[in-house]
């Protein structure tokens, strides 16, 4: 049972992987280019080099841990570490410095909730640990 809720899980991260892949070509095309793909999604409040470090970082998350997974490298749960920690550090700087949302602080401890639990889930899950070889 545990490890079919594994596997559902893998598959979840896998569809996370694609849209967060998806949402930050799609940012930089719109950075980049001016041409909004479906929404607007650049933040006027961000100077424009954090806007580019964000799409970088949003980009790099799914694309690596896409090429990761389907290549089972082994590197793939400390790479996504790497990752989280920049995208929380940006993500840090932006809560609090540049946007104003009401809920940005309750935002910004989910998002990094869910980093702490996924670098959990690549490293002490048993499925992933034979997914990436590394047991």
């Amino acid at each position: 049972m545990i490890r079919k809720i594994s596997r559902y899980y893998s598959y979840l991260l896998i569809l996370g992987a694609i849209g967060m892949t998806a949402w930050g070509l799609a940012g930089f095309i719109e950075y980049l280019f001016g041409a909004t793909v479906i929404i607007p999604l650049q933040n006027p409040n961000f100077p424009p080099g954090t806007q580019f470090i964000h799409w970088l970082l949003i980009s790099l998350s799914g694309a690596i841990f896409l090429f990761g997974y389907f290549k089972r490298w082994k590197y793939t749960p400390n790479v996504k570490v790497v990752i989280y920690a920049c995208l929380a550090t940006m993500c840090f700087i932006q809560t609090f410095d540049f946007m104003t949302r009401e809920d940005r602080y309750i935002s910004y401890v989910v998002e990094v909730t869910n980093y702490i639990v996924v670098s959990i889930y690549l490293f002490k899950s048993k499925l992933m640990q034979e997914h990436f070889r590394r047991n």
